[in-house]
């Protein structure tokens, strides 16, 4: 697991369980709530399930209550 993948999941673990972006972005250092909205919390409406399929493609289950 690069860096990037580990941060990026500690910020979607609490965003997935609803923090503010202010919030998250205190918890990760970012000065601006935006550059943790911009960078890290893609909102578009097929994310999740372009990640779904991602992981049923690597053999990837969903944790159950994320699906």
């Amino acid at each position: 697991m690069t860096s990037h993948v580990f941060r990026k999941t500690a910020i979607t673990v609490p965003d997935q369980a609803g923090l503010s972006a202010r919030a998250i972005a205190g918890h990760s250092g970012h000065p601006r709530p935006s550059i943790t909205q911009d960078v890290y919390m893609d909102r578009r409406a097929d994310g999740r399930q372009a990640a779904d399929a991602l992981d049923t493609a690597m053999g990837f289950h969903a944790s159950p209550g994320l699906e």
